[in-house]
């Protein structure tokens, strides 16, 4: 019988930031450029997207162990259906349940603003399955960053953005971006982590489809875009949405020479927290730049 602490730890609470940044960067745009915030609004995007990224991880969880991508090889943290800790059913089940729990919480946003939830939130529940399930598993196609980039960065700040303003902003484009490569550099070190234990599974990711080498480049560059894209900010007359985020540039840069220095190993897990707490940092200095800009940008 698992405990309340496997749950949790099968949450994956490090990945957690990349379902509540979005959101928080994508509410302080709208309360900037529209002047006000819905808060109930505002706390079922949130729950609806931390429930997605909760049951994404159950079903990698469960998934994985029943592949044999995990083994007793493994370096990264306990899973808990590969431990033995839970049946893969049992955790399937609350993967599920996850995904109904996202679905209640969107009721709202569907009553607020229409069709446009649905086309992004069906796409979403299925890709939660579909990362590592279903007939092309993206995990298992290399194609995990780009989803992430997408949904947990592009999507889920323009969405959230629209949800408080019936409107898609330009500027919740780029702020999706930023956050969306920040995000990705989580699954980015995952995936250079696991590099070996994957090519003998059959895991075949970007790294190891192209090779440590590559996926080192990747992360270094993933890092570098998210503050090289604030350029935005400063040519839009918000300063401060630029140089306050670029205060966490050194953590990014720390990361990144560890990952080129340092061979796939246990120490990852050190840099997955730590790329974790930037990202979370990151979103909490671009809202403050946003909030107290000076103007409406034109």
């Amino acid at each position: 019988m698992p405990s309340l602490f496997d749950w949790i730890a099968a949450a994956r609470p490090k990945t957690l930031g990349a379902a509540i940044a979005p959101v928080a960067v994508g509410c302080a745009l709208a309360e900037k450029i529209s002047g006000k915030l819905d808060w109930t609004l505002a706390l079922c995007t949130l729950g609806s997207c931390g429930a997605l990224q909760i049951a994404t991880n159950f079903f990698n969880d469960a998934l994985d162990s029943i592949k044999g991508a995990d083994t007793q090889a493994r370096i990264g943290p306990r899973r808990i259906t590969a431990s033995g800790a839970a049946s893969a059913k049992a955790v399937n089940i609350a993967a599920w349940l996850m995904l109904a729990v996202a679905t209640l919480l969107a009721v709202p946003l569907f009553e607020a603003r229409g069709l446009p939830i649905l086309f992004i939130g069906i796409p979403s529940l299925y890709f939660c399955f579909g990362y590592t399930g279903g007939p092309v598993p993206l995990a298992y196609r290399g194609l995990g960053e780009l989803f992430v980039i997408l949904f947990f960065g592009l999507v889920a700040v323009t969405g959230t953005a629209f949800v408080q303003t019936g409107e898609w902003y330009e500027a919740a484009v780029v702020a999706g971006f930023q956050i969306g490569c920040l995000s990705t550099v989580l699954i980015a070190i995952n995936n250079l982590r696991d590099v070996n234990e994957d090519r003998q599974t059959g895991k075949k990711t970007l790294a190891v489809r192209l090779g440590v080498g590559f996926a080192r480049t990747e992360i270094v560059t993933l890092i570098l875009a998210a503050h090289a894209a604030g350029f935005y900010w400063f040519e839009q007359g918000w300063p401060r949405a630029f140089t306050l985020p670029l205060t966490t540039l050194p953590i990014g840069l720390f990361v990144a020479w560890r990952v080129i220095v340092e061979p796939p190993s246990r120490g990852h897990n050190r840099l997955l927290a730590m790329s974790g707490a930037q990202l979370l940092a990151f979103a909490a200095l671009l809202c403050w730049g946003i909030v107290k800009a000076r103007d409406v940008m034109p």
